[in-house]
């Protein structure tokens, strides 16, 4: 006779996690979910996660992120997201949002702020977040993303993820379209992911194409905390 106690042990994990798969929560993960953070796509399935500091393809070329597969924000900012993602649908039905980070805790950013220690602090802030004034994705109210086709192809932005250079900033794509460093293309491109952004309730920067916020850094620190 089988004992009872496994019986229950395996009814368990079916009805947790289905058949054939088995569902990991890393530590990180679980640091997310206690903080209230939800897990994007299960509010959107359609959207394409990617995160990029779960690899090495990133500015630091560390995998800062371990085994975290799935990308979190606090509920608000997903429900933008969510919008923005329906806005872009409506747009270019064949394009979807492919997220590269949201939710990030503080100890990363400490991390970050370590390996551009080469650079005076108020020129370091044009890439990272003084982990002692923390980054909005501390607060889970931040999203890294860009366009992807309907091939899963992220749209050409002019630069890679994480780009810090003049080419990827905002701030001066008019003079890098002058001088041939962008394409018409390209920044079209970039204006469709701000024009849907926006639309859904997000703000953009001067420097990264790529990083959108929820909520202002004040307002996030009060009402949600760092996520450590």
């Amino acid at each position: 006779m089988i004992h009872k106690t496994i019986i229950a042990g395996a009814l368990l994990m079916i009805s947790s996690v289905g058949f054939g798969q088995t569902k990991k929560v890393s530590e990180l993960e679980q640091k997310f979910i206690n903080h209230g953070l939800v897990d994007i796509q299960k509010l959107d399935p359609s959207l394409k996660v990617d995160l990029k500091y779960s690899t090495t393809d990133n500015f630091i070329k560390e995998d800062v992120y371990g085994d975290l597969e799935r990308a979190y924000l606090q509920p608000m900012a997903a429900q933008k997201l969510v919008k923005a993602n329906q806005f872009l649908k409506q747009e270019q039905p064949k394009y979807t949002l492919l997220v590269y980070d949201g939710a990030r805790p503080r100890s990363v950013t400490k991390i970050f702020w370590s390996r551009m220690s080469h650079l005076p602090p108020n020129r370091r802030e044009d890439f990272v977040a003084n982990p002692v004034k923390g980054s909005i994705h501390n607060f889970g109210c931040a999203v890294d993303l860009t366009i992807a086709d309907e091939k899963g192809r992220p749209l050409d932005m002019g630069t890679i993820f994480d780009f810090f250079g003049e080419q990827a900033e905002p701030r001066r794509e008019a003079a890098m379209i002058k001088a041939g460093k962008l394409t018409a293309q390209q920044l079209e491109n970039r204006k469709l992911l701000r024009r849907v952004m926006k639309k859904a309730g997000y703000t953009s920067i001067e420097t990264e194409w790529w990083h959108y916020n929820a909520m202002a850094r004040e307002k996030a620190k009060v009402k949600y905390g760092f996520i450590e």
